[in-house]
């Protein structure tokens, strides 16, 4: 086997172990002794992670869950000098990790934190954009859900118009772009028949044993 492609699959088997660490799981029953999958909505992300145990379990959720996306990013970057396919491949790589995470049997988060640390690392500018989007759309409708979703959706078109001025993406960017976007929109199908059905909470920082996002 060629040394740059054992190279590459190395990475993307160890970017998709660090995208499966479960750290709104460790961190809930670190800090509250509890499994954050028995609580709320049973998700292991960000916003779960703060109504179960609080915002500093959320903090640090939100953020471990944003540098595992954007470490094999970045070491991808360095590796291979940059390239855009490997940067992308790593960044999907862990961003499967978390949403069917082999420490959880393959269930997992939704994606959007780690998607976040991945498209933080590509383009600083498009996710500047998306994370507008998301706390517009939250502060306008309070459901995080929706929020999600909208900076999920954006963000195809965000990073075709940001990537850089004047230069649209390479073709390996917009499709991994889409393959994530379509991704974390299927992590949030129940959420979505929620919204649609009118049941869908809307986002509290009170504790609670609610369904959200």
């Amino acid at each position: 086997m060629p040394l740059l492609l054992s190279t590459l699959l190395l990475l993307l088997g160890a970017a998709y172990l660090m995208g499966s660490i479960p750290f709104g799981l460790l961190f809930v029953k670190a800090l509250g002794g509890k499994d954050v999958r028995q609580h709320g909505s049973g998700n292991i992300g960000a916003a779960n992670v703060s109504r179960v145990a609080g915002p500093l379990a959320g903090i640090l959720t939100l953020v471990f869950d944003a540098a595992k996306g954007a470490l094999p990013v970045w070491a991808a970057g360095r590796i291979f000098e940059n390239s855009a396919t490997a940067m992308m491949l790593a960044g999907l790589a862990a961003l499967a990790g978390h949403c069917f995470s082999i420490w959880l049997k393959f269930r997992g988060g939704k994606g959007v934190a780690t998607a976040l640390g991945v498209f933080a690392a590509l383009s600083g500018a498009s996710t500047l954009a998306a994370v507008i989007a998301f706390l517009l759309t939250l502060t306008l409708w309070r459901y995080v859900s929706l929020a999600s979703v909208a900076a999920a959706a954006s963000m195809p078109l965000l990073i075709y118009f940001l990537w850089a001025p004047g230069h649209a993406p390479p073709l390996v960017i917009n499709l991994g772009t889409l393959f994530a976007t379509a991704l974390i929109i299927f992590q949030h199908r129940a959420n979505l028949r929620r919204l649609a059905q009118g049941t869908e909470p809307k986002y509290s920082l009170k504790k609670s044993e609610g369904d959200q996002t």
